[in-house]
């Protein structure tokens, strides 16, 4: 059965209008489940745009620290693997250099809770972490910069 070209274009015309209606719910990189509206929603911190920008949109609002404590944002600074940085919700302080977070899209389209972050920096300054990493069950290969912490007021 051949076709004729008329109708090859209708057929075709079709099947590119059900794709793009079936991406129309697509968003973002990784989905729609972003660190910083989720740092935002449990927070109620009052900042917006790329994660790592926040820790200088914060500078006159929010307290800004080099020590974890709980509900405190950790902003880290963007890098080549990380472009728009990441920010993460403090959990728990575990001991001077280890804290879990809470957070969404370090593993991409996740929300996870309860996820270790240890401070690797020279200086015990929280400017360099490693982050576990779930899907192995062991911590990351690489370590992130950041910027320190945020201090909301929930």
């Amino acid at each position: 059965m051949t076709l004729r070209p008329s109708v090859m274009m209708k057929h075709f015309s079709y099947v590119f209008l059900l794709v793009l209606l079936g991406c129309a719910g697509c968003s973002g990189y990784h989905g729609s489940v972003q660190c910083a509206p989720y740092a935002r929603r449990l927070t109620g911190v009052k900042l917006h745009g790329p994660a790592a920008g926040w820790w200088w949109q914060a500078r006159g609002h929010y307290a800004r620290v080099h020590r974890p404590a709980q509900g405190a944002v950790l902003v880290f600074r963007a890098t080549s693997r990380v472009p728009d940085g990441h920010v993460a919700v403090v959990r728990r302080v575990l001991t001077e250099r280890r804290i879990t977070v809470d957070q969404a899209n370090w593993v991409p389209g996740e929300i996870e809770h309860n996820v270790l972050v240890e401070d690797v920096s020279p200086k015990a300054n929280w400017s360099r972490v490693r982050v576990w990493w779930s899907p192995t069950g062991h911590w990351g290969t690489r370590f992130y910069p950041t910027y320190g912490f945020l201090l909301t007021s929930r």
